[in-house]
């Protein structure tokens, strides 16, 4: 009989799904917003809180929802790289597996109705990268509202928001929510200010079908030279160029290096390469000096599932060479470099890591970052890097001056 009055009046799942997804779309919200020009400061707060204040009530079901439909809107854009390793037909299921992901990991949430113990499950989880994958940062909703993005504004909006249920009396329910003018952002964050230098950020637009092709080699080079060369003549005291703008191991190119130190007696450079050592492959920086000097900074954060497999080692392989063609051998450094560049230090950090609080380590308080986004054109990718860039700028105080190919290129306070 039940299963009968389900098929009967579909409406309650019905409801929970499109509840669910409301959900998902203000959790979402600051994202596209974002993405299309709109930083409106009140509606960012507005939209977050309520998701919030969802996520802790409503049904067991709307939140598995929720979840699944969160994963989506947030991360759909990773699929778009697999079409470059000849595995784009797994596309749709790449999708499908980010919201299979959330809704667990969110569906923690649905182990109780109860929002006060939802709350405490929340604030764990915000201390969780699923896979590895840190970019499901809880607080960064409110990067750009009225609520701080410290651990303890979370928990602090989240007491609020959940605390009415201890509470008998009808009237007095929305006392709680007093609690979230503890949580506004009075203070501001850490002081973030510009170096005392003239830094040229290069934003190129080669398309990551293209960008490997022995006919996109030689143009690209042309428009490096090009661009050096025109930042030298404009005064700037350093010139920074995307991830992997030379497309190949450059320390196995020394025409190519001897150019480029050529080139920096009038201006520093920093650009992304890469790097064969002693049969690793690297993903790098490097940074020539005005003196004839060069440095190489080695990755220390490697992207989940891009440059390494976070999987049993019985099954890396077996992924690697199935999905990513090999791709996915890189290896890291112990430790963040930093760059010298006319006695201003900056600490070098390369695409992902960028978003990690490990680059960060110390509050160092000028960054540059570097990074290839074509992967994931055309796509939301690039804001919410630039939303999280941001995220982890405020909390340690940092400016992060960013080079990326396709999108994202700018200073980052």
């Amino acid at each position: 009989m039940k299963k009968l009055s389900q098929l009967l009046y579909p409406q309650k799942t019905v409801y929970q799904l499109l509840l669910g997804a409301f959900t998902a779309l203000l959790f979402s919200a600051f994202i596209y917003l974002a993405h299309f020009g709109i930083e409106i400061k009140l509606l960012n707060t507005l939209t977050a809180i309520a998701a919030f204040w969802l996520l802790l009530h409503i049904p067991k079901k709307s939140l598995l929802f929720a979840g699944f439909f969160i994963g989506i809107f947030w991360f759909y854009w990773i699929s778009y790289s697999f079409k470059y390793t000849g595995n784009g037909v797994i596309a749709p299921l790449i999708i499908l597996g980010f919201g299979i992901i959330y809704m667990l990991f969110l569906g923690v949430l649905a182990l109780t109705d109860k929002p006060y113990v939802r709350a405490v499950l929340l604030f764990g989880l915000s201390f969780v990268a699923p896979m590895h994958f840190n970019w499901m940062q809880l607080s960064l909703p409110f990067v750009e509202s009225y609520i701080g993005i410290y651990k303890w504004q979370l928990a602090v909006v989240l007491a609020a928001l959940s605390l009415d249920n201890l509470i008998k009396e009808k009237r007095y329910k929305p006392l709680p929510l007093l609690l979230l003018l503890g949580a506004l952002n009075y203070g501001g964050y850490p002081p973030r200010d510009d170096a005392p230098l003239k830094i040229k950020l290069v934003q190129t637009d080669v398309k990551q079908s293209e960008k490997w092709t022995k006919a996109a080699l030689r143009p690209t080079i042309l428009l490096i030279y090009q661009e050096i060369e025109k930042a030298a003549k404009e005064g700037y005291d350093l010139v920074v160029l995307p991830e992997s703008v030379m497309p190949l191991f450059l320390n196995k190119s020394p025409q190519l290096v001897e150019q480029l130190r050529y080139l920096a007696a009038d201006i520093d450079i920093v650009l992304g390469a890469l790097l064969y050592e002693n049969g690793k492959n690297y993903n790098v920086a490097y940074h020539f000096d005005q003196n004839g000097n060069y440095e190489i900074a080695k990755k220390v954060v490697l992207v989940p599932f891009g440059e390494y497999i976070p999987l049993p080692k019985f099954m890396q392989k077996w992924v690697n060479d199935t999905f990513f063609e090999g791709g996915s051998d890189f290896v890291t450094a112990k430790e963040p470099t930093d760059f010298t560049v006319k006695g201003i230090k900056f600490r070098m950090a390369i695409c992902y890591e960028a978003t990690t609080d490990r680059l960060y380590q110390g509050n160092p308080k000028y960054m540059i970052a570097i990074s290839n986004n074509a992967w994931f054109a055309p796509s939301i990718e690039p804001t919410l890097q630039n939303l999280l860039l941001r995220y982890y700028a405020r909390r340690h105080g940092t400016t992060v001056y960013h080079s990326a190919n396709y999108q994202g290129t700018g200073i980052v306070k």
